[in-house]
């Protein structure tokens, strides 16, 4: 069965040109003919559509984000943008700093203000999509995923986590510490238990302390760092679990003044300031912008009228060569 992004493509006009046609909205005798014959060529039906964009009042669709600052967040966004717009869809970015009462508050601004849809990386592994799912509206959950039954699209990150041990290990390491993000969000445990994997495989010892929780800025992994220089046997390599505490982690190795170069440093993202980056340092590209216009992609076939069972994307990371 044709869509509606079919019909658009055919027609050379926006898929809400598309919908503003069919829901009666004015739209110039041009477009009206292109989409017209469009939509007989491909035979489409507009029912299912047009029921549910009636429902709705509004071509924006809300992105949720834990943090603009980050590099990583900051590509994401780009390619839902790009994407979107793509469609005739505007954008509204909000940033909930990994906070569940700041999260709650924009889901519900969606709600009310009767958004298209809603992407969002989710603030725990408890986001409460009440309010916006009672309307019916579309949500994609992007990088983490939800215990609701929505789309997601995220990336394989115990696999990161693996190989970014491993190339420590490879490197002539052997005693590991692990710096993960806060407890309860799914992607770091992921690549934390990645690095547990390859320990565990290696035979490789994991003392008391070794593993360190923190947030996911700088700040974090400074601490987090500092706590492990502390210990009575240091390790001699860390794996971070974001890029923002690669960051800080290595900050912190630099003040202890021992040599970057040697004290080996793993990173699952991109560090974002390369001044810093010894050509030692193991950094896992993560594919941002991928999952950006995948997780629009999938938003835009929601409302479109996609009732498919909820689907789970998951793309490759890749280490940095």
């Amino acid at each position: 069965m044709a869509t509606i992004y079919e019909v658009a493509a055919l027609a050379g006009v926006s898929p809400a040109t598309v919908s503003r046609f069919f829901n009666g909205t004015t739209v110039s005798p041009e477009k009206q003919r292109a989409v017209r014959e469009a939509a007989a060529k491909l035979a489409f039906t507009p029912n299912k559509t047009a029921r549910r964009l009636r429902k709705q009042s509004s071509e924006v669709v809300a992105l949720l984000i834990p943090d603009i600052e980050n590099p990583f967040f900051t590509a994401l966004a780009r390619g839902v943008e790009d994407r979107a717009q793509e469609a005739g869809f505007s954008v509204v970015l909000c940033n909930t700093d990994d906070d569940p009462g700041k999260e709650l508050r924009y889901l519900q601004i969606a709600a009310s203000e009767q958004m298209a849809g809603v992407i969002l990386a989710p603030a725990s592994d408890e986001a409460d999509l009440g309010a916006i799912a009672s309307l019916g509206s579309p949500v994609v959950a992007v990088d983490r995923t939800t215990p609701y039954p929505v789309d997601a699209v995220k990336v394989d990150n115990r696999a990161a986590g693996i190989a970014a041990t491993t190339a420590l290990f490879d490197a002539g390491h052997r005693r590991i510490a692990c710096i993960a993000g806060p407890v309860g969000i799914e992607a770091t445990e992921d690549r934390f238990l990645g690095w547990r994997q390859v320990m565990t495989a290696r035979r490789a010892a994991m003392p008391d302390g070794f593993l360190q929780h923190a947030n996911f800025r700088a700040d974090g992994g400074h601490a987090a760092m500092q706590r492990l220089l502390a210990l009575p046997e240091p390790p001699d390599a860390v794996l971070t679990t974001n890029n923002l505490m690669g960051v800080g982690a290595l900050q912190a190795v630099v003040e202890a003044g021992a040599d970057p170069a040697r004290f080996g440093l793993a990173v699952v993202g991109e560090l974002p300031f390369l001044f810093l980056t010894p050509r030692s340092v193991v950094q896992v590209r993560l594919p941002a912008r991928h999952l950006g216009t995948t997780a629009a992609s999938m938003l835009l076939e929601r409302i479109g009228g996609d009732t498919q069972p909820p689907r789970t994307v998951v793309l490759r990371a890749e280490l940095a060569r």
